[in-house]
């Protein structure tokens, strides 16, 4: 008898120590491909996460929306049924955090510098501190990069898109711009893009290069104009109970693995859509145009008051303090 409680006792010490060393598993979802910047920075944090944690962590990705929309993606995280996300910072705006916005605004970065004196100093910190009352914590600022707008007519002057069902993410400030631009603006997932161009539901749509080409936009988009009217990024977030409940060494380990996988993600942002771009151009399927100073000037003149009209929703201060760092 004794010795059958001693045996009942090791296997049940046996099976809370199996249990105690199973890893704890980070589902991090996002909806674009493997092979793009947030793709590949994604399969990167993994690698650095498991790494850094001696396989204590466990992160399972789950690309091009296996998982969740656009649309279902952040009320997944907020209740804990996912734990990472890379969502473009647009879809911040419809869960409550407005400010985000400022991040769609036309014209708003002129360069990566400017860009990055914004997500990496003071206000872009502040802007992450918000959505702790969401239930967020962010953790990072991914790039992909400037936009080119796309269609099946040339696309040179804002008078061209007079008429056009122009697709955009969830965003008044796209709306705005697109409307601004005499477009209609039609909000659909990024995995219904692709079929929605291909059957004319929209006629165009705006991508970093890398996007557009990852998912084929360009097979069915017979111009793109190289306009660079706006920014496309992401943050990294995770579900802040998670977050607070890990053990601070391996929160301190994933903060770790989140910095450099962010390095990595900045550095081949520009790479992959400057490939993207070439590889557009070899398809041989789509006419590739780059505005001239002058009708850049002349788009930008035209959505500058995108800025004005969003003030009232975004906040003129942000606004303004956003303009003063990108002038630095």
């Amino acid at each position: 008898m004794k010795l059958k409680v001693i045996l009942t006792a090791l296997c049940a010490a046996a099976s809370f120590s199996a249990f105690a060393q199973a890893p704890i598993v980070i589902k991090f979802s996002h909806v674009v491909a493997t092979d793009t910047p947030k793709g590949q920075a994604a399969e990167r944090f993994k690698q650095l996460a498991e790494k850094a944690t001696n396989g204590r962590v466990k992160v399972e990705l789950y690309p091009n929306s296996q998982l969740y929309k656009d649309k279902e993606e952040l009320e997944a995280l907020q209740l804990g049924a996912v734990q990472m996300l890379a969502p473009s910072l647009a879809k911040f705006g419809p869960l409550g955090v407005k400010e985000f916005e400022a991040f769609d605004l036309p014209y708003i970065f002129p360069t990566k510098t400017a860009l990055y004196n914004v997500t990496e100093g003071p206000i872009g910190k502040g802007l992450l501190k918000k959505l702790e009352s969401k239930g967020i914590t962010g953790l990072a600022y991914w790039d992909n990069g400037f936009k080119v707008m796309s269609a099946n007519k040339p696309l040179r002057a804002p008078a061209d898109f007079k008429g056009l069902k122009m697709r955009i993410q969830s965003s008044k400030v796209l709306d705005a711009q697109m409307r601004t631009l005499g477009a209609n603006p039609q909000v659909l997932a990024f995995s219904e893009v692709y079929q929605a161009l291909q059957t004319g539901v929209v006629d165009g749509t705006e991508n970093p290069p890398s996007n557009m080409y990852t998912q084929k936009m360009h097979e069915v988009q017979k111009h793109v104009t190289v306009s660079n009217h706006g920014y496309l990024g992401y943050a990294v977030i995770v579900n802040k109970k998670f977050w607070d409940g890990l053990p601070a060494d391996i929160r301190t380990s994933l903060e770790t693995a989140m910095r450099d996988a962010t390095t990595f993600e900045k550095a081949i942002a520009q790479r992959d859509n400057d490939l993207a771009m070439d590889a557009i151009k070899k398809s041989g399927k789509t006419e590739i145009y780059t505005l001239s100073a002058k009708e850049q000037a002349d788009w930008r003149k035209v959505l500058l008051p995108v800025q004005k009209d969003m003030e009232g929703r975004i906040g003129k201060d942000l606004i303004q303090a956003i303009n003063k760092e990108a002038a630095k």
